[in-house]
């Protein structure tokens, strides 16, 4: 085996690269050794015996299949939590979810004409003080209401 490490350094500084990324074309080595100068190394090059290698990355396969999993709840056990319950999911949040559902059914059941606008704005305000924990708690009280109209 010949010592082109002279070369590989030269070749490097040519195109921009480390020398880990220099490549030599096993069939050229000899030429490759015979090079001695930048000009030469610069033909090598223009000839395709020498090349600079794709950078390597990290691959995110192992992330990609540690997310699929978690998507389906694995991977999400007390063993891995860290922080309360209220830092993973907000109150907030959970609270814009739960009224946005309720706000939009309400106005649905307006619209159709299941309820009028005045019992709409009632539950509407309901609504926004607490009263109802999910769109069925709603849905179940409006029954009820319904029930005692009739």
């Amino acid at each position: 085996m010949t010592d082109l490490s002279t070369q590989r350094r030269l070749s490097a500084s040519i195109l921009k690269c480390g020398v880990h990324r220099v490549w030599f074309d096993p069939d050229r080595t000899t030429d490759i050794q015979n090079a001695i100068s930048r000009e030469d190394l610069r033909g090598l090059i223009d000839e395709d015996a020498i090349r600079a290698l794709q950078p390597r990355g990290n691959s995110r396969g192992r992330a990609r299949e540690k997310m699929a999993k978690r998507s389906y709840g694995h991977r999400k056990g007390p063993g891995r939590r860290r922080g309360a319950a209220g830092a993973r999911s907000p109150r907030k949040r959970e609270w814009i979810k739960k009224i946005r559902a309720i706000r939009k059914t309400l106005a649905e059941l307006r619209d159709t004409g299941e309820i009028n606008p005045h019992l709409y704005r009632t539950l509407y305000r309901q609504a926004a003080g607490g009263q109802f924990r999910s769109v069925a708690h709603l849905k179940a009280h409006l029954a009820l209401i319904v029930g005692r109209m009739k």
